[in-house]
């Protein structure tokens, strides 16, 4: 009777715990969609903007960027705010590459993008 228990118990273990298996790679495959997602709609969201809009209006469109930069040059104060818009290594970290720049003078969208970023500051986005 003590064996036939155990066996029953077994059986029972079994199934649950290769149900925790599956779940776990769900975990990452719904990781993934997550920022595949959110990739997406920083690309669409970017794709609206107007120059002229203010900064205010922007990260209200987009959130809390990745990255913000604040920088002061004689034509005025600049900030700059980086959104995730693709994954170029799929290292579970965020790197400036992988970004978006949207440069803003005095409050104002003045461009995005990687030529705006190298226009204003002479170096490469990486």
């Amino acid at each position: 009777m003590n064996k036939t228990l155990t066996a029953v118990a077994l059986a029972l273990a079994v199934p649950a715990l290769s149900g925790c298996v599956v779940a776990m790679g769900d975990v990452k495959a719904d990781r993934e969609a997550d920022w595949q997602e959110m990739e997406r709609s920083n690309r669409e969201a970017i794709s609206r903007l107007e120059t002229g809009m203010t900064l205010e209006t922007v990260r209200s469109r987009l959130g809390t960027p990745e990255f913000s930069e604040s920088m002061e040059f004689d034509d005025g104060d600049y900030r700059v705010l980086f959104y995730r818009t693709q994954r170029r290594e799929a290292d579970g970290m965020t790197t400036r590459d992988e970004t978006t720049p949207l440069i803003f003078r005095d409050g104002m969208l003045v461009g995005w993008g990687e030529a705006a970023w190298t226009d204003l500051t002479g170096r490469p986005l990486g």
